[in-house]
Protein backbone atom coordinates (compact mmCIF):
# COMPACT_ATOMS: atom_id res chain seq x y z
CA UNK A 1 0.00 0.00 0.00
CA UNK A 2 1.46 3.42 -1.14
CA UNK A 3 2.63 5.34 1.86
CA UNK A 4 3.35 9.63 2.51
CA UNK A 5 6.87 9.06 1.66
CA UNK A 6 6.15 7.29 -1.65
CA UNK A 7 6.16 10.56 -3.17
CA UNK A 8 9.47 11.62 -5.09
CA UNK A 9 11.68 14.09 -3.17
CA UNK A 10 11.99 15.93 -6.37
CA UNK A 11 8.25 15.96 -6.30
CA UNK A 12 7.46 17.41 -3.15
CA UNK A 13 7.35 21.16 -1.86
CA UNK A 14 10.78 21.80 -0.38
CA UNK A 15 9.93 24.50 2.48
CA UNK A 16 13.29 25.64 3.92
CA UNK A 17 14.24 27.05 7.80
CA UNK A 18 16.69 29.76 7.70
CA UNK A 19 18.61 32.01 10.01
CA UNK A 20 21.01 32.96 12.29
CA UNK A 21 22.38 29.97 15.22
CA UNK A 22 19.82 29.79 17.86
CA UNK A 23 17.36 31.70 16.02
CA UNK A 24 14.33 28.96 15.88
CA UNK A 25 14.67 27.44 13.19
CA UNK A 26 14.80 23.47 14.90
CA UNK A 27 11.81 24.17 17.09
CA UNK A 28 9.75 25.23 14.51
CA UNK A 29 10.88 22.52 12.29
CA UNK A 30 9.47 19.76 15.18
CA UNK A 31 6.49 22.22 15.75
CA UNK A 32 5.37 21.86 12.09
CA UNK A 33 6.28 17.98 11.91
CA UNK A 34 4.77 17.17 15.05
CA UNK A 35 7.66 15.29 15.81
CA UNK A 36 11.13 15.62 17.35
CA UNK A 37 12.91 15.63 13.59
CA UNK A 38 15.88 17.88 14.77
CA UNK A 39 17.62 18.40 17.91
CA UNK A 40 16.61 21.67 19.87
CA UNK A 41 19.97 23.18 22.44
CA UNK A 42 20.47 26.06 23.74
CA UNK A 43 23.94 25.58 22.49
CA UNK A 44 24.68 27.28 18.95
CA UNK A 45 25.51 25.38 16.38
CA UNK A 46 23.35 22.45 17.30
CA UNK A 47 22.23 21.74 13.79
CA UNK A 48 25.02 20.80 11.40
CA UNK A 49 24.11 19.26 8.20
CA UNK A 50 20.61 19.87 6.83
CA UNK A 51 17.78 17.68 7.80
CA UNK A 52 15.53 16.84 5.42
CA UNK A 53 11.89 15.47 6.40
CA UNK A 54 9.23 14.33 3.97
CA UNK A 55 5.51 14.42 5.72
CA UNK A 56 2.07 15.93 4.33
CA UNK A 57 0.72 18.89 5.35
CA UNK A 58 -3.03 19.41 4.97
CA UNK A 59 -3.44 22.51 2.80
CA UNK A 60 -0.60 21.82 0.73
CA UNK A 61 0.50 18.05 -0.10
CA UNK A 62 3.40 16.06 0.08
CA UNK A 63 6.53 18.41 1.76
CA UNK A 64 9.92 18.24 1.95
CA UNK A 65 10.97 20.09 5.45
CA UNK A 66 14.78 21.11 5.89
CA UNK A 67 16.22 22.65 8.87
CA UNK A 68 19.57 23.95 8.07
CA UNK A 69 22.72 25.23 10.01
CA UNK A 70 22.81 28.75 10.98
CA UNK A 71 24.18 31.33 7.86
CA UNK A 72 26.28 33.05 10.52
CA UNK A 73 28.68 30.08 11.84
CA UNK A 74 31.80 29.98 11.87
CA UNK A 75 35.93 28.66 11.42
CA UNK A 76 36.46 26.67 8.85
CA UNK A 77 34.20 23.84 9.56
CA UNK A 78 31.04 26.36 9.54
CA UNK A 79 32.12 27.53 6.28
CA UNK A 80 31.08 24.36 5.24
CA UNK A 81 27.79 24.21 7.47
CA UNK A 82 27.18 27.62 5.76
CA UNK A 83 27.87 25.91 2.09
CA UNK A 84 25.39 23.30 2.73
CA UNK A 85 22.67 25.92 3.66
CA UNK A 86 23.40 28.03 0.83
CA UNK A 87 22.71 24.71 -1.51
CA UNK A 88 19.44 23.83 0.50
CA UNK A 89 18.80 27.33 -0.31
CA UNK A 90 18.61 26.19 -4.21
CA UNK A 91 16.25 23.66 -3.59
CA UNK A 92 13.84 25.60 -1.51
CA UNK A 93 10.14 26.45 -2.80
CA UNK A 94 9.06 27.88 0.19
CA UNK A 95 11.75 30.22 2.62
CA UNK A 96 11.09 30.79 6.26
CA UNK A 97 13.56 33.07 7.55
CA UNK A 98 14.34 33.89 11.19
CA UNK A 99 15.18 37.01 12.30
CA UNK A 100 17.09 36.82 15.57
CA UNK A 101 17.62 40.52 16.46
CA UNK A 102 21.09 40.39 16.15
CA UNK A 103 23.05 41.43 12.98
CA UNK A 104 19.93 42.38 11.17
CA UNK A 105 21.64 43.27 8.15
CA UNK A 106 22.35 39.52 7.16
CA UNK A 107 19.04 38.53 7.96
CA UNK A 108 18.22 40.95 5.36
CA UNK A 109 20.63 40.27 2.77
CA UNK A 110 19.23 36.87 2.81
CA UNK A 111 15.63 37.88 2.67
CA UNK A 112 16.59 39.61 -0.30
CA UNK A 113 18.58 36.67 -1.59
CA UNK A 114 15.14 34.70 -1.95
CA UNK A 115 13.15 37.67 -3.43
CA UNK A 116 15.87 37.93 -6.05
CA UNK A 117 15.21 33.96 -7.07
CA UNK A 118 11.60 34.78 -6.50
CA UNK A 119 11.29 32.17 -3.47
CA UNK A 120 8.15 33.29 -1.46
CA UNK A 121 9.88 34.47 1.82
CA UNK A 122 8.27 34.24 5.41
CA UNK A 123 9.84 36.07 7.78
CA UNK A 124 9.57 34.78 11.46
CA UNK A 125 10.45 36.56 15.14
CA UNK A 126 10.62 33.59 17.73
CA UNK A 127 14.07 32.99 19.40
CA UNK A 128 14.97 36.29 19.19
CA UNK A 129 17.07 38.72 21.33
CA UNK A 130 15.40 42.39 22.79
CA UNK A 131 11.78 43.31 22.05
CA UNK A 132 10.11 41.56 19.89
CA UNK A 133 7.64 44.27 18.71
CA UNK A 134 10.40 46.76 17.98
CA UNK A 135 12.27 43.91 15.74
CA UNK A 136 8.82 43.14 14.04
CA UNK A 137 8.40 46.77 13.06
CA UNK A 138 11.62 46.86 11.56
CA UNK A 139 11.61 43.78 9.47
CA UNK A 140 8.29 45.20 8.28
CA UNK A 141 9.69 48.47 7.77
CA UNK A 142 12.61 47.05 5.33
CA UNK A 143 11.14 43.95 3.84
CA UNK A 144 7.26 45.26 3.48
CA UNK A 145 6.13 42.09 5.09
CA UNK A 146 4.70 41.83 8.17
CA UNK A 147 6.55 38.87 10.23
CA UNK A 148 4.86 35.83 12.00
CA UNK A 149 5.76 36.65 15.69
CA UNK A 150 5.69 33.19 17.48
CA UNK A 151 6.02 33.06 21.39
CA UNK A 152 7.97 30.41 23.75
CA UNK A 153 5.44 27.54 24.12
CA UNK A 154 2.77 28.52 21.89
CA UNK A 155 0.56 25.23 21.09
CA UNK A 156 -0.65 26.95 18.10
CA UNK A 157 2.77 27.42 16.60
CA UNK A 158 2.01 24.73 14.40
CA UNK A 159 -1.17 25.62 12.91
CA UNK A 160 -0.27 29.61 12.69
CA UNK A 161 2.87 28.38 10.30
CA UNK A 162 1.07 26.14 8.31
CA UNK A 163 -1.62 28.82 7.48
CA UNK A 164 1.04 31.61 6.83
CA UNK A 165 2.53 28.84 4.52
CA UNK A 166 -0.06 27.92 2.50
CA UNK A 167 -0.89 31.72 1.85
CA UNK A 168 2.64 31.80 0.17
CA UNK A 169 2.19 28.74 -2.32
CA UNK A 170 3.73 29.27 -5.63
CA UNK A 171 1.37 29.54 -8.64
CA UNK A 172 1.44 26.27 -10.69
CA UNK A 173 2.06 24.11 -7.50
CA UNK A 174 0.60 21.58 -8.84
CA UNK A 175 3.46 18.65 -10.56
CA UNK A 176 2.34 19.99 -14.41
CA UNK A 177 1.47 15.96 -16.22
CA UNK A 178 5.09 14.44 -18.12
CA UNK A 179 2.98 13.74 -21.38
CA UNK A 180 -0.07 16.08 -21.71
CA UNK A 181 1.31 17.59 -24.62
CA UNK A 182 1.37 14.79 -26.70
CA UNK A 183 -1.47 12.56 -26.14
CA UNK A 184 -4.85 12.27 -25.63
CA UNK A 185 -7.23 9.63 -23.88
CA UNK A 186 -7.43 6.22 -25.69
CA UNK A 187 -4.14 6.65 -26.87
CA UNK A 188 -1.77 3.64 -27.15
CA UNK A 189 2.11 4.49 -25.62
CA UNK A 190 4.52 2.31 -25.65
CA UNK A 191 7.51 2.39 -23.20
CA UNK A 192 10.69 1.05 -24.78
CA UNK A 193 13.16 -0.27 -21.67
CA UNK A 194 16.38 -1.27 -21.73
CA UNK A 195 17.08 -3.78 -18.94
CA UNK A 196 20.75 -3.05 -18.67
CA UNK A 197 23.56 -3.34 -15.95
CA UNK A 198 22.55 -0.21 -15.02
CA UNK A 199 18.87 -0.97 -14.34
CA UNK A 200 17.72 -1.92 -10.65
CA UNK A 201 17.05 -5.36 -10.38
CA UNK A 202 13.20 -6.59 -9.52
CA UNK A 203 12.56 -2.39 -10.25
CA UNK A 204 11.98 -0.03 -12.66
CA UNK A 205 14.02 3.25 -12.39
CA UNK A 206 12.23 6.78 -11.22
CA UNK A 207 11.16 8.33 -14.52
CA UNK A 208 9.94 4.90 -16.02
CA UNK A 209 7.23 4.59 -12.79
CA UNK A 210 6.43 8.41 -12.84
CA UNK A 211 5.28 8.30 -16.60
CA UNK A 212 3.65 5.02 -16.44
CA UNK A 213 1.44 6.74 -13.79
CA UNK A 214 1.28 9.75 -15.86
CA UNK A 215 -0.44 7.83 -18.43
CA UNK A 216 -2.41 5.98 -16.65
CA UNK A 217 -3.75 9.46 -15.50
CA UNK A 218 -4.30 10.55 -18.92
CA UNK A 219 -6.14 7.73 -19.82
CA UNK A 220 -4.08 5.93 -22.03
CA UNK A 221 -3.34 2.33 -22.57
CA UNK A 222 0.33 1.28 -22.03
CA UNK A 223 2.33 -1.30 -23.51
CA UNK A 224 5.97 -1.61 -22.18
CA UNK A 225 8.71 -4.13 -23.36
CA UNK A 226 12.71 -3.98 -24.12
CA UNK A 227 14.55 -2.89 -27.24
CA UNK A 228 14.91 -6.87 -28.22
CA UNK A 229 11.02 -6.88 -27.97
CA UNK A 230 10.10 -4.15 -29.85
CA UNK A 231 9.15 -5.79 -32.65
CA UNK A 232 7.21 -8.18 -31.22
CA UNK A 233 5.36 -5.79 -28.75
CA UNK A 234 4.10 -4.09 -32.36
CA UNK A 235 3.57 -7.05 -34.24
CA UNK A 236 0.79 -7.80 -31.29
CA UNK A 237 -0.92 -4.56 -31.97
CA UNK A 238 -3.61 -4.09 -34.41
CA UNK A 239 -2.55 -0.14 -35.09
CA UNK A 240 0.92 1.27 -34.34
CA UNK A 241 1.14 3.31 -30.75
CA UNK A 242 0.68 6.99 -31.65
CA UNK A 243 3.51 7.44 -28.87
CA UNK A 244 6.90 5.73 -28.53
CA UNK A 245 8.76 6.71 -25.21
CA UNK A 246 12.31 4.98 -24.90
CA UNK A 247 15.63 5.34 -22.79
CA UNK A 248 17.97 7.90 -24.27
CA UNK A 249 20.36 5.25 -24.93
CA UNK A 250 18.21 2.88 -27.07
CA UNK A 251 17.49 5.84 -29.18
CA UNK A 252 18.75 5.00 -32.68
CA UNK A 253 17.65 1.32 -32.57
CA UNK A 254 14.03 2.52 -31.99
CA UNK A 255 13.96 4.51 -34.39
CA UNK A 256 15.07 2.42 -36.61
CA UNK A 257 12.42 -0.22 -35.80
CA UNK A 258 9.08 2.45 -34.95
CA UNK A 259 6.62 2.93 -37.34
CA UNK A 260 6.20 5.88 -39.56
CA UNK A 261 3.05 6.71 -37.71
CA UNK A 262 4.71 7.00 -34.46
CA UNK A 263 5.98 9.58 -32.36
CA UNK A 264 9.06 9.19 -30.83
CA UNK A 265 10.42 11.07 -27.64
CA UNK A 266 12.37 9.37 -24.35
CA UNK A 267 12.32 9.88 -20.59
CA UNK A 268 15.33 12.06 -20.32
CA UNK A 269 13.59 14.56 -23.23
CA UNK A 270 10.09 14.01 -21.09
CA UNK A 271 11.74 15.12 -17.84
CA UNK A 272 14.12 18.09 -19.36
CA UNK A 273 10.98 19.84 -19.93
CA UNK A 274 9.15 18.64 -16.83
CA UNK A 275 12.60 19.71 -14.44
CA UNK A 276 14.34 22.34 -16.69
CA UNK A 277 14.76 24.47 -19.70
CA UNK A 278 14.13 22.75 -22.98
CA UNK A 279 14.63 25.67 -24.99
CA UNK A 280 17.95 26.38 -23.11
CA UNK A 281 18.52 22.50 -23.79
CA UNK A 282 17.67 22.57 -27.79
CA UNK A 283 19.98 25.93 -28.14
CA UNK A 284 23.02 23.93 -26.12
CA UNK A 285 22.57 20.92 -28.82
CA UNK A 286 22.96 23.30 -31.63
CA UNK A 287 27.05 24.15 -29.85
CA UNK A 288 27.95 20.23 -30.20
CA UNK A 289 29.30 20.39 -33.30
CA UNK A 290 32.01 23.17 -32.53
CA UNK A 291 33.36 20.76 -29.94
CA UNK A 292 36.81 19.77 -30.94
CA UNK A 293 39.75 18.28 -29.60
CA UNK A 294 40.67 21.50 -27.15
CA UNK A 295 37.36 21.68 -25.66
CA UNK A 296 35.81 20.61 -21.97
CA UNK A 297 32.64 19.43 -21.04
CA UNK A 298 30.83 18.63 -17.75
CA UNK A 299 28.78 16.03 -17.23
CA UNK A 300 26.18 16.51 -14.30
CA UNK A 301 24.61 13.88 -12.94
CA UNK A 302 22.22 13.67 -10.02
CA UNK A 303 22.54 10.74 -8.62
CA UNK A 304 25.58 9.19 -7.15
CA UNK A 305 26.30 5.48 -7.92
CA UNK A 306 28.96 3.11 -8.75
CA UNK A 307 29.36 3.35 -12.27
CA UNK A 308 28.60 0.85 -14.52
CA UNK A 309 29.92 -0.97 -17.35
CA UNK A 310 27.14 0.54 -19.16
CA UNK A 311 26.41 3.56 -17.62
CA UNK A 312 24.87 6.13 -19.97
CA UNK A 313 26.21 9.12 -18.40
CA UNK A 314 30.21 8.03 -17.42
CA UNK A 315 30.61 5.46 -19.94
CA UNK A 316 28.12 6.03 -23.03
CA UNK A 317 27.96 9.75 -23.55
CA UNK A 318 31.83 10.49 -23.10
CA UNK A 319 32.78 7.81 -25.76
CA UNK A 320 30.10 9.81 -28.05
CA UNK A 321 31.66 12.98 -27.34
CA UNK A 322 34.85 11.78 -28.21
CA UNK A 323 34.08 10.32 -31.62
CA UNK A 324 31.97 13.78 -32.22
CA UNK A 325 34.51 16.23 -31.00
CA UNK A 326 38.23 13.57 -30.86
CA UNK A 327 40.07 12.39 -28.24
CA UNK A 328 41.29 15.14 -26.90
CA UNK A 329 37.87 16.63 -25.66
CA UNK A 330 38.26 16.55 -21.52
CA UNK A 331 35.43 15.30 -19.98
CA UNK A 332 34.63 16.26 -16.10
CA UNK A 333 31.85 13.64 -14.26
CA UNK A 334 30.31 14.86 -11.59
CA UNK A 335 27.43 13.47 -9.51
CA UNK A 336 24.64 14.45 -7.12
CA UNK A 337 24.60 17.90 -5.98
CA UNK A 338 28.45 19.05 -6.84
CA UNK A 339 27.84 21.24 -9.42
CA UNK A 340 30.90 24.28 -9.46
CA UNK A 341 30.01 27.80 -8.46
CA UNK A 342 32.66 28.86 -11.83
CA UNK A 343 31.45 27.32 -14.55
CA UNK A 344 33.41 29.08 -16.97
CA UNK A 345 36.06 26.57 -17.76
CA UNK A 346 33.06 24.42 -19.71
CA UNK A 347 32.33 24.69 -23.52
CA UNK A 348 29.06 22.99 -22.79
CA UNK A 349 27.16 21.21 -19.71
CA UNK A 350 25.10 17.75 -20.33
CA UNK A 351 22.82 17.72 -17.04
CA UNK A 352 20.90 14.17 -16.60
CA UNK A 353 17.25 14.41 -16.36
CA UNK A 354 17.12 15.30 -12.68
CA UNK A 355 14.29 13.03 -11.52
CA UNK A 356 15.86 13.14 -8.32
CA UNK A 357 15.81 16.80 -7.99
CA UNK A 358 13.23 19.09 -7.64
CA UNK A 359 12.42 21.62 -10.79
CA UNK A 360 13.57 24.63 -8.19
CA UNK A 361 17.13 23.44 -8.16
CA UNK A 362 17.11 22.45 -11.67
CA UNK A 363 16.54 26.24 -12.82
CA UNK A 364 18.86 27.39 -10.08
CA UNK A 365 21.69 25.42 -12.49
CA UNK A 366 20.75 26.64 -15.92
CA UNK A 367 20.40 30.14 -14.08
CA UNK A 368 23.94 29.97 -12.89
CA UNK A 369 24.85 28.85 -16.52
CA UNK A 370 23.03 31.31 -18.27
CA UNK A 371 24.24 34.03 -15.98
CA UNK A 372 28.17 32.76 -16.79
CA UNK A 373 27.04 32.32 -20.77
CA UNK A 374 27.70 28.95 -20.57
CA UNK A 375 25.43 26.59 -23.31
CA UNK A 376 23.41 23.61 -21.52
CA UNK A 377 22.00 20.86 -22.76
CA UNK A 378 20.83 17.58 -21.18
CA UNK A 379 21.10 13.19 -21.87
CA UNK A 380 18.59 12.60 -23.85
CA UNK A 381 18.53 15.80 -26.25
CA UNK A 382 22.37 15.30 -26.51
CA UNK A 383 21.74 11.96 -27.83
CA UNK A 384 19.36 12.56 -30.14
CA UNK A 385 21.84 14.87 -31.57
CA UNK A 386 24.33 12.22 -31.54
CA UNK A 387 21.57 9.74 -33.06
CA UNK A 388 21.09 12.52 -36.05
CA UNK A 389 17.43 12.85 -35.29
CA UNK A 390 16.88 15.61 -32.57
CA UNK A 391 14.82 17.52 -35.69
CA UNK A 392 12.76 14.48 -35.88
CA UNK A 393 11.75 13.81 -31.68
CA UNK A 394 8.80 15.00 -30.33
CA UNK A 395 9.36 17.48 -26.96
Amino acid sequence: MPTLNDTPAGNRLHIGFFGRRNSGKSTLVNALAGQKIAIVSDVAGTTTDPVYKAMELKGIGPVELIDTAGFDDEGELGGLRVRKTELAAEKTDIAVLLFSGTDTGTDLGWFDRFRQRKTPVLPVIANAVGDKAALARLVEKETGVAPLIIEKDDPGTAEKLRRELVRLLPEGLEQPSITAALVSPGDTVMLVMPQDASAPKGRLILPQVQTIRDLLDNRCTVIGCTPDGMEAALASLKNPPKLIITDSQAFGEVWQKKPKESRLTSFSILFAALKGDIDYYLEGAKLIPQLNENSRVLIAECCTHAPQSEDIGRVKIPKLLKRLAGDGVAVDILGGTDFPEDLTPYDLIIQCGACMFNRKYVLSRIDRAKKQGVPMTNYGVFLAFANGILDKISL
